[in-house]
């Protein structure tokens, strides 16, 4: 407790307390533009830091991460556009609450989830960091894919009301996921000669086309550009008893997060559908039926969730030298560029570095709250801008993101083709969610199935007789068959009420 005390005075230099101002800002800023991710935020800045003191230099980045990963629910809530990959979870209920008309609603909740969730994930980190990396070290191939098919079945729940619909989409996702390199013989599949694609493709231009370019194309078919949520409507904040009723979501969601952040491999976007799945799952029978159409405990848990994430990463890497995803992979360097090497040694010889990035983080989640809050108005100025203006903005900024990912033409094409395959499916009713999840998941899903059947010789027992594989395994079982069985007993049900 002293030493983390102590951090918090290594705050009070203004040097360290404006890196961490400066960072957050910034990170908010980025995550908010379509196409530009957390690594890329953190990315960017390295070089940055490199004539700095470590403190400042990587607490700068930290404070990126944060900033970026809560960022990406601002343009995702008002626009329908994820600003990260981790926000894609939010536009589910963000949205269609935007177009109800509580934008405001939809942001300030989106702000306090995330804080909490950083929050909680940051006191985790502190409290029991060693215990949770030991965890974490049990993961190996069979887990891995365990916790892959978890987040795949996850796919009948983000369906909507059509589960086949939803089901196809997701196949859908997964055939073009096999596009590019065979990750056990590196043998091209699907790429048709086009080297671009030996790489398969890259699923921000696809997230970027399926949710962004196909809503200009979907604004522009029916023509709303009178009919835009009033912004009295669109600031009004959450009352405080609903939003302490959301405080059991928030909290479950954020341990989902920091537990799936300590994992290697995997990241915010799939702790982000993770909470958005077992939130659903929780909720009472009344309330599953409005997730997807503005259910604001789906805002809360995707956040919670994906900023759950951004303390549980942290957990391997300052007691292992691990990093549990690419933004943490970053962060390594610029420990290593300071001269400080991460492991389990790092709290004997730069004890004082860690706690005062302890108590930056605990900062950095409680700004997130304030920052958020006091933007609401200003964030929520978009929905005043004329559609005819918005709309090639957003078109404009979704090809400057796809473009801005490697700096290859080939993505903008790829999200524009994806845009014209959302806008059909949106016509006909099929959800572009289980899309994205499966090209997230898919690549993942596939090569850790197939290093688990080298290890086990061919024996698919190897997933059942692992606690932790066959645990998740059977969850993921049970939310995969769960939304389709209860669909069916439903229209049972309405089938003999009508006669």
């Amino acid at each position: 407790m002293i030493e983390l005390l102590n951090g918090f005075s290594e705050l009070l230099v203004p040097a360290i307390f404006f890196s961490l101002i400066g960072g957050l800002l910034a990170g908010i800023v980025i995550g908010a533009m379509p196409g530009l991710t957390s690594t890329m935020a953190v990315a960017l800045f390295l070089p940055v830091t490199f004539g700095m003191e470590p403190v400042p230099g990587i607490l700068l980045l930290i404070s990126l991460y944060f900033g970026s990963i809560y960022g990406g629910s601002i343009a995702a809530i008002l626009l329908n556009t994820p600003g990260t990959p981790a926000s894609a979870a939010t536009t589910l209920d963000g949205y269609p609450l935007t177009r109800k008309g509580e934008a405001g609603k939809a942001l300030a909740v989106a702000a306090i989830a995330s804080g909490c969730g950083s929050l909680i994930s940051t006191i985790a980190l502190i409290l029991i960091a060693p215990e949770l990396a030991q965890v974490a070290l049990q993961f190996s191939a069979p887990e891995s894919f365990a916790l892959a098919f978890f987040g795949l079945a996850i796919i009948s729940s983000v369906s909507g009301e059509n589960v086949v619909k939803g089901l196809i989409a997701g196949a859908f996702g997964l055939i073009i996921a096999t596009v590019g390199l065979d990750p056990m013989t590196s043998f091209p599949r699907f790429t048709f000669g086009q080297g671009a694609l030996l790489s398969g493709l890259n699923f921000i231009p696809v997230m970027i086309g399926l949710f962004a370019i196909s809503e200009v194309f979907m604004q522009y078919k029916t023509r709303l550009d009178e009919k835009k949520p009033k912004m009295r409507s669109a600031i009004s904040l959450p009352k405080i008893k609903e939003t302490l009723s959301l405080w059991v979501t928030i909290v479950r969601s954020s341990i989902i997060g920091t537990f799936i952040g300590i994992i290697p491999g995997a990241g915010a976007d799939i702790a982000a559908f993770v909470s958005y799945n077992e939130a659903k799952r929780f909720a009472k029978k009344k309330d599953k039926d409005s997730f997807g159409k503005g259910n604001i405990k789906g805002v809360a848990a995707a956040e919670a969730g994906s900023n759950g994430v951004t303390g549980g990463a942290m957990v391997p890497l300052l007691t292992l030298g691990i990093p549990g995803d690419a933004v943490a992979a970053v962060l390594l360097g610029a420990f290593i560029i300071q001269g400080i090497q991460p492991g389990p040694m790092l709290f004997q010889t730069n004890g004082d570095l860690v706690y005062a990035l302890f108590a930056g983080m605990l900062v950095c989640a409680v700004l997130i709250i304030v920052f958020g809050l006091l933007g609401v108005k200003a964030f929520a100025q978009v929905l005043k801008v004329p559609i005819h203006w918005l709309l090639p903005v957003i078109l404009i900024l979704s090809v400057v993101g796809s473009y801005a990912i490697s700096n290859n033409i080939f993505d903008v094409y790829i999200a524009l083709a994806f845009g014209l395959i959302g806008y059909f499916m949106k016509k006909y009713g099929f959800p572009t969610s289980p899309i994205v999840l499966a090209l997230i998941l898919g690549p993942m899903a596939e090569s850790e199935l197939r290093r688990s059947l080298v290890l086990s010789q061919g024996e698919f027992s190897i997933f059942f007789t692992r606690p932790i594989a066959a645990t998740l395994i059977s969850l993921g079982i049970i939310s995969l068959f769960l939304p389709i069985i209860s669909s069916i007993i439903k229209k049972r049900k309405k089938g003999r009420d009508t006669a």
